[in-house]
């Protein structure tokens, strides 16, 4: 392990670094392949750590936890973007075959209307029939 101890200036603390380049120290996990995060902007992608330093390499472990989790985050959400986009366009056919259906409702309406109209006319004339046949049948009768 190799040890310096430095003062910045007279009226700062010492500051002590310390590292090791023995390989089977406690940060051997660090020498592992580093994850790659090719999805995530440069400026989001954890920077490697000095692998000498226990905290640099705690500091890129938590960096790394937090750029999973917000892959996990921006993967969500992209799912739940195509998700509103297919309710949306279910709303948009429900609002669609709503007004097709009142605009049937107003046709049937008119329909409707025009029927009863038409059978009374129907009845009107029915009966006027009748009647002139009545009369051709009285004329005939008194010829």
């Amino acid at each position: 392990m190799i040890t310096s101890t430095r003062r910045v200036s007279a009226d700062k603390p010492e500051v002590q670094i310390a590292f090791s380049l023995d390989e089977s120290s406690e940060l051997k996990d660090a020498e592992d392949p580093l994850p790659a995060f090719l999805d995530l902007e440069q400026r989001l992608q954890p920077v490697p750590p000095c692998r000498s330093l226990k905290e640099s390499v705690e500091l890129y472990k938590d960096h790394c936890k937090m750029a999973n989790e917000f892959n996990q985050v921006k993967h969500e959400i992209a799912r739940l973007e195509d998700r509103k986009k297919e309710l949306i366009a279910e709303i948009l056919e429900d609002e669609k075959v709503a007004m097709e259906g009142a605009q049937l409702e107003e046709e049937y309406r008119i329909l409707a209307e025009e029927n009863r109209n038409l059978i009374s006319a129907h009845s009107e004339h029915a009966q006027q029939l009748e009647n002139l046949r009545v009369i051709s049948q009285k004329r005939q009768g008194s010829s």
